[in-house]
């Protein structure tokens, strides 16, 4: 068995890409997360990566129908989903590049040093929609789409979901919960109030770097060119720096460029 077998077993076993292991319930889910450090919600086989829906259908081929609304494993999924972030265990928002994931607490202090920002920052970087929905939930802490559009002023649907992705991106605000009746919306609420201790820890960008590496390389056993860069939303030269920490350390070797192996 060549090395790149061995770690595709690694990846079923972390991964939960075996039927004994599914993740069934939010619980599940949340441990799941817990053990990875970070997952995808809705991606399939054809994305690198731990996926919670991978998870939930125990296999290494599964690839989301065509038809999801129809699918028991893409409805468990999002079923699932909605209760880890009812529940507020994990972090779960849409980081930059339109990555929607799941971040285990313990490492949302090294994928805030990436892409967060501080509040002296906020006037510089936001923009004028997204600093107007950011007063409305600094001031009332948690409100549903649908208000907090008319409270902003931001009513434009485009606007304000281009809005809301951009303090999603900072990692600002996050989704509290999910209200499907009488129609369905998002409840918005700061992220600081969910995890106060972890989004206000202070740690380096290097430092940053070569911890999401570390976790990556630590469940995935090796990765390709530019995979780490498709699974977190990192550029490839940083993804790269990440990567080149883990070989000076010594817990990884570089076999080829931009190949990483983990060191048992």
């Amino acid at each position: 068995m060549d090395i790149s077998d061995r770690c595709e077993d690694l990846r079923d076993v972390r991964w939960r890409r075996e039927g004994t292991r599914q993740v069934e319930t939010a619980i599940d889910a949340e441990r799941f997360v817990e053990q990875v450090g970070f997952a995808a919600c809705l991606t399939d086989s054809r994305r690198p990566g731990p996926s919670l829906y991978v998870a939930v259908c125990g296999r290494r081929d599964a690839v989301m129908p065509r038809h999801v609304q129809k699918d028991p494993e893409a409805s468990l999924t999002w079923q699932i989903k909605d209760d880890v972030v009812r529940r507020g265990q994990i972090y779960y928002g849409k980081l930059p590049r339109g990555k929607t994931m799941f971040i285990a607490p313990r490492m949302i202090p090294w994928f805030h040093a990436i892409w967060g920002m501080r509040r002296a920052e906020e006037r510089t970087r936001l923009s004028p929609d997204a600093q107007a929905i950011l007063a409305v939930l600094r001031r009332e802490w948690e409100m549903a789409t649908s208000d907090l559009r008319e409270e902003s002023g931001v009513v434009d649907r485009k606007a304000f979901t281009k809005a809301i992705d951009e303090l999603q991106a900072a990692m600002i605000v996050v989704p509290s919960e999910v209200v499907y009746l009488p129609t369905f919306t998002y409840i918005w609420t700061l992220a600081v109030g969910r995890f106060p201790d972890a989004l206000r820890k202070r740690v380096r960008r290097e430092a940053a770097l070569r911890e999401i590496a570390r976790c990556f390389l630590e469940h995935a056993g090796m990765t390709v060119p530019g995979e780490l860069a498709r699974v977190t939303g990192l550029s490839r030269p940083d993804a790269g720096l990440g990567n080149r920490a883990l070989v000076a350390e010594g817990v990884a070797t570089m076999p080829a460029r931009g190949v990483y192996v983990a060191i048992p």
